[in-house]
């Protein structure tokens, strides 16, 4: 028997009332792009606010040990502002993924090429 751990997705507003689908939509859609990136989350906050005629929402999320990944987005609904705020919270975790690949090809130091040319003339 295995036991699987739902991590801590808090959804929280000060100034909107966000009903019951928006923070089950914004937490399914948060365990789906940390399961699609790393999966190891540890936990997840979402915060809208209201702009003005507009709402705010920012998304953090820490997966593992690493750092915590933030995005942030206004939008004219919520769910779009969130959209927008998941979507940059995941481009910036397939950027870190990427960065942490053992498999990159080897990328060669161009300045340091160019020295050890200059000086064995």
């Amino acid at each position: 028997m295995t036991l699987t751990r739902k991590p801590p997705i808090a959804v929280q507003s000060s100034t909107v009332e966000l009903g019951t689908a928006l923070p089950e939509y914004a937490r399914t859609r948060v365990q789906q792009v940390a399961g699609k990136y790393f999966g190891d989350l540890s936990g997840a906050a979402v915060y809208f606010s209201r702009e003005g005629a507009s709402y705010r929402c920012t998304v953090n999320m820490q997966m593992g040990s690493l750092r915590i990944v933030t995005g942030e987005a206004v939008g004219p609904d919520c769910h779009r502002a969130f959209d927008g705020a998941l979507g940059k919270a995941a481009k910036q975790l397939r950027r870190l993924k990427r960065a942490l690949r053992d498999d990159k090809p080897f990328k060669l130091d161009k300045d340091a090429l160019l020295r050890e040319g200059l000086r064995g003339t």
